[in-house]
């Protein structure tokens, strides 16, 4: 047995976040990931650290007037490996940050790899530790084994929603003499020009006659123990959503306002939009458009849509079942399992919603963790932080009886208490979450230094 300071299951974002911070601080650290060892998870493809799985995009960069752009900033401030490779690998996306999922991922493993504080071991970890610091960051798609433990040590049943994945197609296949390339409204973001996705047009026609094949296309079968499961609303799948009227999608992921199609001069009456998916652009992303048809019904509806008559998909849809702990009744302030505070809980099984929420948790985790290992208290990040509102949330500031996993969002922050104009608040909220960061970085004197 390697000898170590701390013990970290899982290597998704929030495991991989939390041993950099950890490794970082001078402590020794065991990371256990079940991929590579043997076993896969029914969404993931490979093996790499912190992969990327149904989505390449971590939002909105924008740190002034959106609430997972402060987390971006607030995770850059803190050393953030996740941020740090997110920047380095980031691709055309508008105000978005997205990033070349398979450069993403080798990154952080590279440089997880090659810590002298990291001992990375492929293995499944079936039972929770008895003893030693331990964080648990197996994401939503714990194994069976340690999800039972989990649910033997908390005397909870755990939660469980779906998530569905999003096709992928090939660039060269899509029909540019169809579609076209723009923002919505034309916006820049800190990469690309303002045309940062492919849009593919539909008439009243077309797109109508492309609802009732969602409704009607061949789905994926539930097993039993999967029937009762409800969707996360961030994660829709698309037929899901059609099922909910024939307009929904209108206003939803096939919305075609700000989109001036150059052919027309006007709005199409809906579209599909492709975010690119690689630092190449030869993968492009079907945004929204997570999905739980069968595989043929997929290629067979989807090259429906004007412009991809003739796609090649990289990948196609899928599904997956999502698990997460009732976290407000089980951890306390600082992620510790009440029941047996030597464990710590981060990233996606606490019930935070997001790659960059997951990576956060698992940098908020990992500086608790240091602060006890060094002797030291560590209070939260104060609640007016992008860290602290979501920790807030997580740990108490939700219903437990009626908990779902959620973004960071200013809902979770406290109200400004000065008299703020609607159309300043946005960036009211993000100065004062700057101030306050610095605060606790300075109280915290070396621990979060």
């Amino acid at each position: 047995m390697v000898a170590h300071d701390i013990h970290i299951i899982g290597g998704g974002l929030a495991g991989s976040e939390a041993a950099w911070q950890l490794a970082e601080a001078g402590y020794r650290v065991r990371l256990s990931e079940m991929r590579g060892g043997g076993d896969m998870t029914p969404a993931h493809q490979g093996d790499t650290l912190a992969e990327m799985v149904c989505s390449n995009s971590f939002r909105s960069d924008d740190g002034d007037s959106n609430a997972v752009g402060l987390l971006h900033r607030e995770m850059r401030s803190l050393g953030s490996i996740i941020m740090r490779e997110a920047d380095v690998t980031k691709v055309p996306a508008g105000s978005a940050l997205a990033v070349d999922r398979d450069l993403f991922s080798g990154g952080v493993t590279k440089a997880l790899s090659e810590h002298p504080n990291i001992t990375i071991v492929r293995e499944r970890i079936d039972t929770l530790p008895a003893e030693g610091l331990t964080i648990v960051a197996t994401g939503p798609l714990t194994a069976a084994g340690l999800a039972a433990s989990i649910g033997a040590a908390t005397g909870k049943d755990a939660l469980a929603f779906f998530d569905a994945i999003a096709p992928i197609v090939y660039r060269d296949s899509i029909d540019m003499d169809v579609a076209w390339m723009a923002s919505r409204w034309d916006k820049v973001g800190p990469i690309g020009d303002g045309k940062d996705y492919i849009n593919c047009p539909m008439d009243n026609e077309q797109y109508h006659a492309f609802v009732q094949g969602l409704v009607d296309g061949e789905k994926t079968d539930f097993k039993d123990w999967e029937k009762d499961t409800p969707y996360f609303e961030g994660c829709m799948p698309i037929e899901v959503m059609a099922e909910r009227g024939p307009e929904t999608l209108r206003f939803g992921p096939m919305k075609g306002v700000g989109l001036d199609n150059p052919r027309t001069g006007r709005w199409p009456y809906a579209v599909v939009q492709l975010r690119q998916d690689n630092a190449l652009g030869t993968l492009w992303n079907m945004v929204g458009f997570q999905t739980k048809l069968k595989h043929g019904a997929q290629v067979e509806l989807f090259r429906t849509i004007p412009g991809l008559e003739k796609a090649e998909f990289a990948r196609l849809g899928g599904l997956h079942r999502n698990s997460f702990i009732r976290s407000p009744e089980l951890l306390d302030g600082q992620l510790r399992l009440k029941s047996a505070p030597h464990i710590r809980f981060a990233g996606q099984i606490t019930g935070c919603e997001g790659y960059v929420e997951s990576a956060a948790i698992g940098l908020v985790a990992a500086r608790f963790a240091i602060a006890e290992l060094g002797g030291r208290a560590l209070p939260p990040p104060p609640p007016e932080t992008a860290l602290g509102a979501l920790l807030g949330h997580i740990t108490g500031g939700a219903d437990a009886s009626s908990y779902q996993p959620m973004n960071v969002n200013f809902g979770l922050f406290p109200p400004l208490t000065e008299d703020v104009r609607k159309k300043d608040r946005k960036l009211g909220y993000t100065q004062r979450a700057g101030a306050k960061l610095a605060e606790w970085m300075k109280q915290a004197d070396g621990v979060v230094a």
